[in-house]
């Protein structure tokens, strides 16, 4: 009897977690410039934010950004599409944790602790694209495992 009903209560989150959409959270809204992401993870949200949207259109931001991770991170690779109207029309690829070279200081972290990073971010554009548009961005590990993942909705209508 306990048996079957635990097998009903894991069925019963599963299917809940399957089924369930992240929402979409707004990293800033400023004049003319809003952007917004929503994790593409089924199975994980995660807290980003910045200080000021203004800041996104200088070379480099500060950013907060922290999850509890799934997966050990013993390298990490990033993958960024620019996507407008449905078709990616760039993208980007990158290495940001191996072994004896890492770029970053959650290179290590194992699964279960806790990820957190404040701090600069420098994108290495001049400015951001007027129209609306979407950023997909997917951390994998070595196992290619997605780590996080987020769909980033940007709308500027002003040219910085």
């Amino acid at each position: 009897m306990k048996t079957s009903n635990a097998l009903v209560l894991i069925l019963v989150l599963l299917s809940i977690s399957a089924s369930t959409e992240w929402p979409t959270h707004t990293v800033c809204k400023e004049d003319n410039l809003e952007i917004h992401y929503k994790s593409c993870d089924p199975q994980q949200d995660f807290a980003f934010s910045i200080d000021r949207c203004s800041d996104v259109a200088t070379h480099t931001f500060n950013v907060r950004a922290a999850m509890v991770l799934r997966h050990s991170i013993k390298e990490l690779y990033v993958k960024a599409d620019l996507i407008i109207g449905g078709k990616t029309v760039l993208s980007y690829s990158d290495t940001l944790c191996e072994p004896g070279h890492s770029q970053l200081i959650f290179c290590g972290k194992k699964k279960g602790e806790h990820l957190y990073y404040e701090g600069p971010v420098t994108l290495g554009i001049k400015e951001i694209p007027q129209g609306d548009y979407t950023v997909s961005a997917r951390l994998t590990n070595e196992d290619h495992v997605t780590v996080a993942c987020a769909d980033f909705t940007v709308k500027n209508y002003l040219d910085y």
